[in-house]
């Protein structure tokens, strides 16, 4: 169909005399694909789910129900973490505040990538002898995976985790979150701009360095919903897939996959090397800590709410999820260093990644995979949990806060 700028009803009304108007919707164009036969056996979202079908009469699925007139009023009691039916659209009275002090943490904790100088990295990565040839290899492998990691994470949150996450409270940090995201690929772009990086080449890493490619093509295969019109929650088998999902990106994805690159870059920083990107990478690690942290909550709190399944079977295939993704990781820490560098070597992040795994099976309630793995970087604990102080007129602190939260006492 051809639009007609200047008359766009006109288009239209021309289109459907056509007869090309396209489907209204993901789902439209997929049954017009179909044939009538093959369109007819297709399952109605109520019949794999047969909450939805009385989802809207209840209220509150998605938040743009129909509003009802005299609707009484919502008690804390009628919240929960998924398959709500209470209104959507009202924030309080909140039943988890710790997801609001999350947020108002968050929003305290601003930052914009301009903000941080760059002089010095520029200067450093023009000099021929200012970087070795692995030390430029870390820095543009690790901008080469984050920068299209955090849009699918952006595009996770926005198209599948907000939607059935049914918890205003929850769907206001998530808001924040998936801002976050968009700003560290902006904070990635800002750096290879910088640097005066193949612009091509380092966003094209995800499809052409197989160990960034597998780590992408592995979050994929967790992102099904995203494309998947009918899938509902709902079920324990609907309910089991989404729980797995939001282990996959906040335990696996953002709490296992990104801290080979921290290391590294962070590394370089402590070093006095690359320092504008450093400190880009610290803020980005904090913000993704507390996104980890975010996730951790919720997906224990959707255990409690729904220990039916938590099964032990359930348990199992998690694991070996965890115990696949330190594989994939290890194999990208393998690549990405495969020789010793900053003091660093790949066998220290094989030994980092187990330690890690462990802290995250603990964190959600599964016993440890790798006992004994020790944590060869302690200085990476003191970046996420210590305060630093550092001269203001040097750089910002890295705890910065809005004014509006700023403590004078």
């Amino acid at each position: 169909m051809l639009t007609n700028w200047d008359d766009p009803i006109a288009g239209i009304r021309q289109a459907k005399r056509e007869n090309t108007v396209p489907p209204q919707s993901v789902l439209e164009q997929t049954l017009a694909d179909l044939s009538a036969a093959e369109a007819a056996a297709l399952p109605a979202p109520e019949a794999t789910n047969p909450a939805f079908a009385a989802g809207d009469a209840q209220g509150g699925i998605t938040g743009l129900e129909e509003v009802e007139f005299g609707a009484g009023r919502i008690s804390v009691d009628d919240k929960q973490m998924i398959n709500c039916r209470a209104d959507l659209n009202q924030l309080v009275p909140f039943k988890y505040k710790w997801a609001w002090q999350k947020y108002l943490d968050a929003c305290a904790n601003h930052w914009m990538p301009q903000e941080i100088n760059m002089t010095a990295d520029i200067a450093l990565w023009k000099n021929p002898d200012g970087l070795s040839e692995d030390e430029r290899t870390i820095i543009k492998r690790n901008l080469g995976f984050f920068s299209s990691a955090d849009s699918l994470v952006a595009n996770n949150l926005v198209l599948a985790v907000y939607r059935h996450i049914t918890n205003p409270e929850c769907r206001q940090y998530l808001l924040r979150q998936a801002f976050e995201e968009a700003l560290h690929t902006h904070a990635y772009q800002y750096c290879v701009e910088s640097l005066g990086l193949d612009q091509a080449e380092v966003f094209n890493m995800y499809r052409e360095i197989p160990s960034i490619h597998d780590k992408a093509a592995w979050a994929m295969r967790f992102t099904q919903s995203l494309g998947d019109p009918t899938f509902h929650t709902g079920t324990p088998a609907a309910d089991q897939r989404l729980l797995r999902d939001l282990i996959a990106f906040y335990i696996v994805f953002e709490g296992i996959f990104f801290y080979v690159g921290f290391v590294q870059v962070l590394s370089m920083g402590r070093r006095n090397k690359m320092t504008g990107c450093a400190e880009q990478f610290q803020y980005i690690l904090r913000d993704e800590s507390m996104h980890m942290n975010f996730g951790i909550d919720v997906i224990n709190q959707i255990k409690i709410e729904n220990p039916h399944l938590w099964t032990a079977d359930f348990q199992q295939e998690i694991i070996v999820m965890l115990r696949e993704a330190v594989e994939l990781e290890t194999r990208y820490a393998y690549d990405t260093m495969p020789r010793g560098v900053l003091g660093l070597n790949a066998n220290m992040f094989e030994e980092y990644l187990k330690f890690i795994c462990d802290r995250r099976c603990a964190q959600i309630g599964l016993s440890e995979q790798y006992s004994g793995a020790n944590n060869p970087f302690p200085w990476m604990s003191e970046l996420m949990d210590l305060n630093k102080e550092k001269n203001f007129f040097e750089t910002r602190v890295t705890e910065y806060q809005t004014g509006g939260v700023l403590n004078w006492d």
